[in-house]
């Protein structure tokens, strides 16, 4: 006998019975998130994590609502209301960016059918679709018919799975030991590398840096000298990882001249392009991926510069036979037999197994806009940060570190009765800084990030959205300017008592 509970547990399940509900259910929740972009003035509400904390626990997830509107009137007050709202045009921190609507069609879709594209008998035209974007990817890549990849949650997995992948084919071809081998990277790198080697059960010494010169890109002869030095040390270098679009500067290395060493050494060459990528796309810029094409892997991330929402990335092989290093074969779900048959498994490439139809918001994407609108859109938010840089470098109140040939822009603001002759005036500018960002945070009137060069503290701008205009990156210049310089004239008074004090004394 069926429990009254249980009947009512399954009036919520997606079905031939329920659909009505799910559509109506659906349409409230698009109907709020759509007010609340529309009303939105601000990218975000300056809530402190101490303010909104209590309100979060004090819900009791054990007493349910039994309500889709007062869940979401519910979820208003939690979320919502103080989420961070990536679309509006003063959001300028990191590399996320607003999402075209083709891309939440596939959202949608993908969510509510629920396929799972680690095998063909959960997903069937889905592993097509997924396998057709690789094949397009690869194609804007530059790789030949042998080329293959597939989607991953983000950067890091990609960056993981390829450096798994480079291992297994040092190991296979030197058959040096894991203490042996070694990843060449730039300093200004991603740090998912690092993290990579670790999770390979690499040595703690198996990630070496290499300088970088002033457009903060991987030197060659810096690179040359030390894969020179592993030879010599009887080292393998398994991998030499160029970037393609870092995070902080947008820098792309100068691949023609990586790969020539890499071909020289015989060393694996990734290209962690999860920012650059954008640029495959790019009608006036494509030529800065020039010498992608030699690489033997590349991660892509469409959530960064293709307008995707989170998650949609992929890495691409130059030869699709090394995805057999992270194949496994479970009788319960992709036996030999399939493989024989001619059935496609994308569980045999991938490091997961259950896995969304994340592909599904690009194929929305493309065949509504097409990639030279994608293309067009990164290029637009290219030409606002060169034209930022140039706004800024022409600042007197600022100091800017390069010119990215992408979308960032790093810069701080220098107190103008404070210049930097000497530690407490390097100080004074790191801490009018670090406050000017916190405060803008607290105002909710932009967001900016932050980082470190040479070791003092700057701020970053990351354009991605284009929508956001010159006077937008103004404004905030302003704000940013205006919250730094009360943080020095605050201090001032007290600076001047403690001068007064000593000279007494």
């Amino acid at each position: 006998m069926t429990s009254p509970h249980a009947g009512a547990a399954r009036s919520y399940l997606l079905n031939d019975r329920t659909a009505e509900g799910y559509r109506r259910a659906m349409t409230s929740a698009t109907e709020r998130v759509a007010d609340r972009i529309r009303r939105a003035d601000r990218p975000f509400s300056g809530v402190a994590p101490e303010r909104l904390a209590p309100e979060i626990a004090a819900v009791d997830l054990e007493r349910p609502l039994h309500d889709h509107a007062a869940a979401l009137d519910e979820l208003e007050r939690v979320y919502l209301r103080d989420a961070v709202y990536f679309h509006h045009p003063r959001y300028l921190a990191h590399l996320n960016c607003p999402v075209v609507i083709p891309a939440l069609l596939g959202e949608a879709v993908l969510s509510a059918v629920n396929s799972s594209l680690d095998t063909w008998d959960q997903s069937a035209g889905g592993t097509l679709i997924e396998r057709r974007l690789i094949e397009w990817t690869a194609g804007r890549i530059g790789f030949g018919p042998a080329a293959d990849g597939v989607f991953t949650s983000g950067g890091t997995q990609s960056n993981l799975h390829a450096l798994l992948l480079a291992r297994e084919e040092a190991q296979a071809i030197a058959g040096a030991a894991p203490s042996r081998l070694r990843v060449i990277t730039s300093a200004a790198g991603h740090f998912s590398v690092r993290r990579a080697a670790n999770l390979l059960g690499l040595g703690p010494d198996a990630v070496v840096t290499v300088e970088t010169d002033d457009e903060q890109r991987m030197r060659p002869d810096a690179l040359a000298r030390e894969l020179d030095r592993c030879r010599r040390a009887g080292l393998v270098v398994m991998a030499v990882v160029a970037t393609a679009g870092t995070t902080d500067f947008g820098s792309i290395d100068p691949l023609p001249e990586i790969a020539d060493l890499c071909a020289q050494a015989g060393a694996w060459l990734h290209v962690d392009a999860a920012y650059g990528c954008g640029l495959l796309v790019s009608r006036r810029r494509r030529h800065l991926l020039d010498g992608v094409e030699r690489a033997d892997s590349v991660t892509v991330d469409f959530h960064k510069s293709f307008f995707q929402p989170v998650s949609s990335s992929a890495l691409l092989v130059r030869d699709g036979a090394v995805l057999r290093h992270a194949a496994h074969h479970a009788d319960y779900l992709n036996p030999r037999r399939m493989a024989e048959r001619g059935i496609p498994n994308q569980v045999d490439k991938s490091l997961q197994t259950t896995r969304r139809f994340d592909a599904l918001k690009l194929w929305l994407t493309l065949r509504v806009m097409g990639p030279d609108a994608v293309g067009e859109l990164f290029d637009e938010v290219v030409d606002r940060a060169a034209a930022s840089y140039a706004l800024a470098a022409a600042d007197p109140r600022f100091e800017v570190v390069t010119r990215s040939p992408l979308s960032t822009l790093v810069f701080r603001y220098l107190p103008p009765d404070h210049l930097e002759h000497g530690d407490p005036g390097r100080e004074l500018a790191d801490d009018a800084n670090l406050y000017a960002r916190e405060a803008l945070a607290a105002s909710g009137e932009a967001v900016v990030a932050g980082t470190t060069v040479d070791g003092r503290h700057y701020l970053k701008f990351t354009l991605l959205n284009p929508e956001t205009t010159l006077d937008d990156v103004a404004h905030v210049l302003d704000l940013l300017a205006g919250h730094a310089q009360r943080y020095v004239d605050d201090l001032a008074p007290l600076a001047g008592h403690a001068e007064a004090t000593h000279v007494h004394a």
